[in-house]
């Protein structure tokens, strides 16, 4: 254990680099699943680890070894220093699971507050009467496409309709989902920050692909995610009154997207669809790789404990 309980606590820090590529390489609706089960998976297998940092040192308490039968405390080492780390471990977990019920707290008041909307709000699109162009899907029973009459002005009639494609294949996606549990797992381990941009990028380019799907022209859609950008930086739109679960089409690295859209007929080369094997595979392996670190020290950590016990004696 005194080894393979740090693997999950350090592998985090190693999706990041891997997660920018992948979305770089691999079709964008499988690298967003990818993306929040390798987070998901990594906070989990980290979360772990702290937890089982804690036991060796807690077993030094009087009261913990007590309660558990044990003759001695388990040993991993000098005992100052487990101690120590447990300690640490403690503060660590306690700090966490502060941060995650916060976080789910305010996810839960912002999609309260948007369900509220979308109840009072008539039909599937909401116009605001603003100036600034913007426009978002807003998650609920039912959701909704939000739209300023600035970003109707800025945009063609055909235009406007792959924006209202955009947003709806957020909606039907549910990818504010996707986007809440890397959310939460970034507020686990700070490796799997890393995470949070190239799956954006990932959800942007997901939609921009279903709307250009839907209204059957890659480069109207194209042209269409670039106005609607341009529009709201032009006007300097400022996204203070957008909910926080809200996902909008103007948002990440827009001529990254546009020129991924227009580019799209390209064939992609033998050593593209290698690459991203490769990487979506390094993915995977720090998933397992962590799964079964934390597994592992945990069944290390059991045995010790059975040696505490004094149920049997090691060979």
């Amino acid at each position: 254990m005194i080894y393979m309980v740090w693997v999950p606590l350090l592998v985090p820090f190693l999706a990041g680099p891997a997660g920018r590529r992948l979305v770089s390489s691999l079709p964008p609706r499988p690298a967003a699943w990818l993306l929040t089960i390798t987070a998901a998976g990594l906070a989990i297998s980290s979360t772990a680890a702290l937890a089982l940092l804690i036991v060796p040192g807690a077993t030094h308490v009087h009261a913990v070894a007590a309660l558990g039968e044990l003759l001695t405390p388990v040993s991993t080492g000098p005992p100052v220093t487990v101690v120590a780390v447990a300690s640490m471990a403690s503060a660590l977990l306690v700090w966490c699971a502060t941060v995650l019920a916060r976080t789910l707290h305010r996810r839960r008041s912002q999609l309260r507050r948007a369900r509220q909307l979308a109840v009072s709000a008539d039909g599937e699109l909401v116009v605001l009467n603003d100036d600034d162009p913007d426009a978002y899907a807003l998650p609920g029973r039912p959701g909704k496409v939000v739209v300023t009459s600035g970003m109707l002005r800025a945009l063609t009639a055909a235009e406007r309709e792959v924006l209202f494609a955009h947003e709806r294949a957020h909606l039907s996606d549910r990818h504010h989902l996707f986007v809440t549990v890397v959310e939460l797992a970034a507020r686990c381990h700070p490796g799997l920050r890393a995470l949070r941009e190239p799956l954006s990028y990932a959800l942007e380019r997901s939609a921009d692909e279903t709307a250009a799907q839907a209204v059957g022209d890659r480069h109207l859609a194209a042209r269409a995610i670039g106005r609607a950008a341009l529009a709201a930086r032009a006007a300097q739109t400022r996204a203070a009154g957008r909910p926080g679960v809200a996902l909008a089409a103007t948002t990440g690295p827009v001529p990254r997207r546009v020129a991924a859209l227009l580019d799209h007929e390209a064939q992609a080369t033998h050593v593209q669809r290698k690459t991203s094997r490769i990487i979506a595979a390094a993915l995977l392996a720090c998933l397992a790789v962590s799964a079964a670190a934390a597994l592992e020290a945990a069944h290390d950590l059991h045995a010790g404990i059975e040696v505490a016990q004094g149920e049997h004696v090691r060979d």
